[in-house]
């Protein structure tokens, strides 16, 4: 866990190229006609959670680059993992019907 946090809190660059790696999932499995549109939306809703995410810890550290208490990843990362989890299963599952 403290890996993870080292990699992602305080990088929002880091959080974009996961936002970005999600997008580009998303994109092969939906042009590629793998999986329907709809089965290839929890994907897309996951990468926009990560961008969301790394615009806020760009915020963050714009704002308070003194911040070393974050209360705030308290609710941000399960609900972050959450939907990771849900998207990558979702999609899983559509490709192997």
């Amino acid at each position: 866990m403290a890996l993870l946090a080292e990699f992602l809190v305080g990088q929002p660059g880091h959080s974009l190229i996961v936002a970005l790696v999600l997008l580009a999932g998303w994109s092969q499995l939906r042009f590629s006609g793998a999986i329907s549109r709809r089965s290839a939306r929890p994907l897309l809703w996951s990468s926009a959670g990560w961008g969301l995410y790394a615009a806020w810890e760009a915020l963050v550290q714009l704002r308070t680059p003194e911040a070393n208490i974050r209360v705030d990843l308290l609710l941000i990362w399960p609900l972050l993992g959450a939907l990771t989890l849900y998207g990558l299963i979702r999609c899983a599952i559509a490709v192997r019907r």
